[in-house]
């Protein structure tokens, strides 16, 4: 998976990179961890799963429903959706991909 450092991507303090259709944004002084990797490689087979375009449909689309629950909160609302909430589950777990099943963002895990 491409990394590419930008001072541009991803917008806002607490992010330290964004996976734009496989290519992976990072801040120039996010470390670039074996977790953050895995963490967007996870991203990247929910994309594929949903033909890219319909990932950014309902990443969007559900980010705004939770942002009118969480009250305008941005990053809350962002760790409540749900490839977020399985790329978190699982970024450590460096076998995880080898054994994830289609369409596992929608499971429940334990940071609900």
């Amino acid at each position: 998976m491409p990394v590419v450092r930008t001072r541009f991507l991803p917008l806002g303090r607490r992010y330290a990179a964004i996976n734009l259709f496989g290519l992976v944004l990072m801040k120039p002084t996010a470390k670039m961890s074996k977790r953050l990797i895995n963490h967007e490689r996870i991203h990247t087979r929910q994309m594929v799963e949903l033909l890219f375009v319909g990932f950014y449909l309902l990443y969007v689309a559900e980010w705004l429903v939770r942002l009118i629950f969480t009250k305008g909160k941005n990053y809350k609302a962002y760790r409540k959706i749900s490839f977020e909430k399985e790329a978190y589950a699982f970024d450590n777990d460096m076998a995880y991909l080898s054994r994830r099943k289609c369409f596992a963002q929608w499971r429940k895990y334990k940071n609900d």
